[in-house]
């Protein structure tokens, strides 16, 4: 019987097939990082449905908490329906709807605008705007490229991710912020957030750059990344709008469900909930 091994050829081929397949980078980064837990972890053995199932067992046994151990596993799974190795698949924990959100993960409104003063407190000028741009559009971070010259003339920008092409609008305010720092950057056209190398911002520079200026806002660490300012976004459009359709179709989301986990309220809005049932004398 032929054993099976994930040698470096085939995860740069895996990782081919996900830019091929339009993958944003970020779910490609971290389906090559799960992959390549599960080959160190698993030396110079073959790889089986049994080593699959071990290392499910292991990340239990590393206190990962459960949406992580299915992330990891997600991104083992790719690989292995890539492979056509389908029979090694393991399933996925099964995991009861979250009521709330931890407090200390939610970035608040107050929290995000210290972000925006701490960056322009430290001459962070482009930082301060980007942190803007991202809540005030709800993009994602692997979307930053697409707010454009020509995007902000129009008022709108054409985001084409995953096969889906969805229109973004651009508040009248950011419009203008946006603009006048491409003038004063002399950016006649393409992409706005650029390095001082005229290439495109990438993933782990604006994630470096929004860590670095957390103690000067006074916002914990574990709050402060591009993601949690898409869930703002979110928060903030459906208090206004109320309609959770709607917001799944600005975020780009495929499923409502999806966009359900974005309005988890927090432990905190929770337990007044609770307190206002009024159901204890």
């Amino acid at each position: 019987m032929t054993e099976n091994k994930i040698s470096s050829e085939k995860i740069t081929a895996f990782a081919r097939y996900l830019r091929q397949a339009e993958r944003s980078s970020g779910t490609i980064e971290n389906y090559l990082r799960h992959v390549r837990a599960f080959t160190s972890w698993l030396g110079d053995r073959p790889v089986t449905k049994e080593a699959a199932s071990d290392w499910k067992e292991h990340l239990l046994s590393q206190d990962y908490c459960p949406s992580s151990v299915n992330a990891m596993l997600g991104g083992l799974n790719r690989f292995f329906d890539f492979a056509g190795w389908q029979e090694y698949q393991v399933k996925a924990l099964r995991l009861q709807r979250r009521l709330f959100r931890e407090d200390s993960k939610e970035l608040t409104r107050a929290e995000y605008e210290r972000l925006v003063a701490a960056a322009l407190a430290l001459g962070r000028e482009r930082l301060a705007l980007l942190i803007e741009a991202i809540c005030a559009t709800g993009i994602r971070v692997s979307e930053v490229r697409y707010l454009t010259v020509e995007a902000a003339e129009r008022g709108k920008a054409e985001i084409s991710l995953k096969g889906k092409i969805r229109t973004i609008l651009i508040p009248s305010k950011l419009r203008r912020k946006l603009l006048k720092y491409a003038r004063k950057n002399k950016t006649a056209s393409g992409e706005i957030f650029l390095t001082r190398s005229g290439k495109g911002l990438s993933r782990k520079q604006i994630w470096a750059e929004m860590k670095a200026i957390c103690e000067t806002a006074g916002v914990a660490p574990s709050k402060v990344f591009p993601h949690n300012l898409r869930h703002l976004f979110a928060r903030t459009f459906y208090r206004v709008c109320r309609d959770v359709a709607k917001l799944a179709d600005v975020l780009g989301h495929s499923s409502i469900e999806t966009t359900r986990i974005y309005l988890i309220s927090t432990g905190a809005e929770h337990a007044r909930q609770l307190e206002g049932l009024g159901l204890v004398e």
